[in-house]
């Protein structure tokens, strides 16, 4: 069995993840935002408590909102922020004395997906969270790809493509950019969009149901989305063709995306065949995360 972790910014989860990919057990604490070592104490405890429960040890693999530097397994990027600068890693494997797997949170969401879920049927699989933020994550045969700098899948890092003269230079972004895909797709983007556009200050959700009563304003935005999103989407699949991509997070509830944004990328990737990725809802919702942290050690 596997204990897959997954440290978020107001609540730690873990579960028990047998190798049919069955929960039998799931846990959930607050998160001690403000003070490491408490986080430490906590993942610990957490484990303990799970494999008392179910009377056995197992892996235990770590999901957490940031990445660990390649070269010293210092944690950085974190909206965690106490997580900075601390090596997350060793001291778990010292509290628990085994060896422990850590990965950034969307690419769990990404391995989650095509290991068991929405992506299972493909090679290649891109992972993407358009919640608050916008996170992301590259599968290749249920292995995710890092590269050496552990960032690959930072799309949401990335200039918006082909922008039009009203989209320039685009929105301050907190990673000291202007324009970058999570402050135009991520829910908190999209709702800014709709402000800036002269709307009210409503949630996403309210804004979609808007559009889809057809009011015009609301509408225009939304569609102003969808390209956006075809966009952004079309230069993944240039560079790295996947067979499946696969949205969570709040806006990966909008149901006409998964229609719409297919019908608009072609016109932007260099192929002149139909589009044969497919575009698809994920399959396990706020559990991917959690789930893809305790497939971080493989199968066998």
């Amino acid at each position: 069995m596997r204990i897959g972790i997954d440290l978020g910014g107001t609540k730690i989860e873990g579960i028990v993840l047998e190798g049919d990919g069955n929960i039998p057990l799931r846990k959930r604490v607050d998160t001690p935002s403000q003070d490491y070592q408490l986080i430490i104490q906590a993942i610990i405890r957490l484990v303990h408590d799970l494999e008392s429960e179910y009377g056995h040890s197992g892996s235990v693999g770590i999901g957490i909102p940031g990445s660990a530097s390649p070269q010293t397994g210092i944690v950085r990027n974190a909206n965690t922020v106490c997580l900075i600068g601390n090596n997350l890693q060793k001291d778990l494997e010292d509290g628990l004395h085994r060896a422990v797997r850590i990965a950034n949170d969307a690419d769990c969401f990404a391995l989650s997906e095509a290991r068991d879920g929405a992506g299972k049927d493909g090679s290649t699989v891109f992972g993407v969270i358009i919640g608050t933020g916008c996170g992301s994550g590259i599968v290749v045969r249920n292995e995710i790809l890092n590269g050496p700098n552990r960032i690959a899948g930072e799309w949401g890092h990335n200039p918006l493509p082909w922008p039009r003269d009203s989209e320039r230079p685009g929105h301050a972004c907190y990673c000291g950019q202007s324009g970058c895909l999570e402050t135009w797709l991520s829910g908190t983007g999209f709702k800014q969009s709709y402000l800036d556009a002269g709307g009210q200050d409503i949630p996403p959700v309210e804004i979609v149901a808007r559009a889809n009563a057809d009011e015009e304003l609301a509408a225009a935005v939304m569609q102003d989305y969808e390209d956006r999103m075809a966009r952004s989407l079309a230069v993944i699949i240039n560079i790295i063709d996947p067979d499946i991509i696969v949205l969570g997070g709040g806006m990966s509830n909008v149901q006409r995306l998964y229609t719409n944004v297919p019908l608009i990328w072609d016109k932007y990737i260099f192929s002149p065949e139909p589009c044969r990725t497919r575009l698809v809802q994920n399959q396990h919702g706020d559990s991917s995360g959690v789930r893809g942290a305790a497939w971080l050690w493989p199968v066998g």
